[in-house]
């Protein structure tokens, strides 16, 4: 039971209470703008029987009460919002900007992720906070954000070993991917550094800091900025940094392009030797 607009987007039963819409069978931020554009739209419409979306990389999974809407009438008022979609390139880009502490204790393969690209400490730091990164979706742990957009040269293989315990705010490398953990968990990945920003508080009023369709942007900041906003996030006093700005895109490593954002987030410390340890 698969029905397919003249868009090519695919409309899959999931089980007897959920249909896949599909956009395409790869990851591109093209594909992903377009499962975010359909979450929008469906929240705003407020049909009558839709219980939750979860947008992925190439899809969005709308779960619904088959009580009050069908499989076939829902297919309908999905790809009835089709048309309203509009462009990507028109939405407002949200950057949230998350101060990290590279190297040291906080990012012990940090030498690995060095070895295997034949970069410095330094070069790694400069390169993996100078890109916007787009939150394809959310997984594996309550507020993991899966990232793309990071810079080939910094690609390192997972641990062979993975930790059983991580601690939360640990950002990491694998493959061609970066991300950040947001709770205590086991993991494989290869740890460059450390956020004091919890990503996950079940006691906030929005438990999830990142959302699908967003981006990230990595600021680096010195032990006394970390352990500063690490205070302020204790206490409950910490606001979210977000920026509203061109993309950075991997591999444009300028120093202009950290501008002003990143003196907000490091307390006014330059993005450099100090920021890396």
């Amino acid at each position: 039971m698969t029905e397919k607009n003249a868009a090519g987007v695919r409309f899959l039963p999931a089980g007897d209470s959920a249909v896949s819409v599909e956009f395409g069978n790869e990851i591109s931020e093209e594909i992903n703008a377009r499962v975010a554009a359909l979450d929008e739209a469906a929240a705003a419409a407020c049909i009558d029987g839709v219980r939750e979306t979860v947008p992925t990389y190439r899809s969005l999974t709308v779960h619904y009460d088959p009580e009050k809407i069908s499989f076939a009438e829902l297919c309908g008022r999905l790809g009835g919002l089709m048309g309203e979609l509009g462009e990507s390139k028109d939405r407002p880009k949200k950057v949230l900007c998350l101060p990290v502490l590279y190297g040291g204790e906080e990012g012990p393969d940090m030498a690995n992720v060095c070895g295997h690209s034949g970069l410095s400490e330094e070069d790694v730091v400069r390169i993996h906070s100078s890109a916007d990164y787009r939150v394809y979706m959310l997984g594996f742990t309550p507020g993991f954000p899966y990232l793309g957009g990071m810079d080939e040269r910094l690609a390192t293989p997972r641990l062979a070993s993975p930790r059983t315990v991580i601690p939360a705010g640990s950002v990491g490398i694998a493959g061609i991917q970066t991300g950040v953990y947001p709770v205590n968990s086991p993991g494989g990945w290869q740890l460059i550094g450390r956020t004091p920003v919890r990503l996950y508080d079940a006691g906030r009023e929005k438990p999830i800091l990142p959302e699908a369709g967003q981006y990230i942007r990595f600021v680096p900041v010195d032990r006394a900025r970390y352990e500063e906003i690490e205070r302020e996030v204790e206490e409950g006093r910490y606001e979210p940094i977000y920026d509203e700005a061109e993309d950075h895109g991997p591999g444009n490593d300028t120093a202009e392009n950290n501008g002003p954002v990143h003196d907000a987030a490091s307390g006014g410390q330059a993005a450099g030797k100090e920021g890396s340890r």
